[in-house]
């Protein structure tokens, strides 16, 4: 049995070899597999390549893919993906965030015929606001697209070979990893494991980052917000026409009671113009989103490999 472990990178000069020491030291006691390491050096612009490339001189097992620029995480993912030639592949961040000590644990529950095996992380240790901005988004984000995303489940799971094809074959350019998993179904065994605290480095998810992770996420699997901007439209044409009626039988039982007011046109004015832009916005991401998709432009572009051909896809 073969099993693929892909880790993207970008400016962990710090954490690469630590995380490479504690992966080595799991699966070394997995004798009945073999194993690869796929490293992504995802346009790192500190010396996170400099030291994959020392780690796989060393090491005939771990191969790299630098890409010609950053591409995101992303972009790390699928290309991981299609590089490897396991029978499943493993996929982990790389800072250790991710315990490679739950490896053993996925492996067996793969054995046992689960085709995706997920771990799942409480969030005891993590930030408040944190915990309060994820709960709040899987509330919104189950409510608002057809798929259920698990809150603590990140991109930290293993696939079987005919997973790994289907997800390979959505070739969509604006991904949303969490929901691609989600979507592609298959037989699922979820794990959980204790929230692990950063010890090198500072986490690259800043707010700013995680807020348009999940506007993401939310635009790439429903059209539901367009669908809101059309409801809304009609609830504020309701009013308008119940305000217009009132107005005008008003005039009619006390016609000098009837004074245009400044208030008035200021509050319509505001209020149907935020509507109107609103309205706009929603539908330019959406077109925004067709418009790269149009291009078909490459999920990534690689600058340096030592893998001479992408992964066998098969079932078998």
């Amino acid at each position: 049995m073969k099993l693929s472990v892909v880790i993207p990178f970008y400016n962990e000069e710090n954490m690469i070899q630590k995380m490479y020491d504690e992966l080595v030291k799991e699966i070394n006691q997995i004798t009945k597999a073999e194993f690869e390491i796929i490293f992504i050096n995802d346009g790192s612009k500190d010396r996170t390549f400099e030291r994959m490339l020392a780690i796989a001189a060393g090491d005939s097992r771990v191969k790299y893919i630098s890409f010609s620029r950053n591409f995101g995480k992303e972009a790390g993912t699928i290309a991981g993906l299609e590089y490897a030639t396991g029978e499943a592949v493993i996929l982990m961040d790389g800072d250790l965030q991710h315990p490679p000590a739950m490896l053993p644990q996925m492996i067996e529950a793969y054995e046992q015929g689960y085709d995706v095996v997920s771990a799942r992380r409480t969030r005891t240790g993590e930030k408040r606001h944190r915990t309060f901005l994820a709960k709040h988004f899987y509330k919104l984000a189950n409510k608002m697209m057809d798929i259920e995303l698990m809150d603590g489940v990140s991109e930290f799971r293993l696939f079987s070979r005919k997973v790994v094809n289907a997800i390979i074959s959505m070739q969509e350019y604006n991904r949303f990893s969490k929901g691609i998993f989600a979507w592609i179904g298959f037989n699922e065994k979820v794990i959980e494991y204790e929230n692990q605290v950063r010890t090198v480095g500072e986490t690259k998810y800043s707010l700013k980052f995680s807020l348009n992770y999940a506007i993401q996420g939310i635009l790439s699997f429903n059209d539901k917000p367009l669908r809101m901007c059309i409801n809304f439209g009609l609830f504020c044409l309701l009013i308008s026409l119940v305000y217009v009626l009132w107005t005008f039988i008003q005039y009619l039982v006390v016609p000098d009671s009837l004074v245009s007011g400044y208030f008035t046109t200021i509050f319509s004015v505001v209020l149907f113009g935020g509507i109107q832009l609103i309205s706009i916005g929603v539908l330019g991401e959406y077109i925004g989103k067709i418009y790269y998709e149009v291009k078909k432009r490459p999920h990534y572009l690689v600058d340096q490999t030592n893998i001479t051909v992408k992964g066998e896809q098969n079932d078998d």
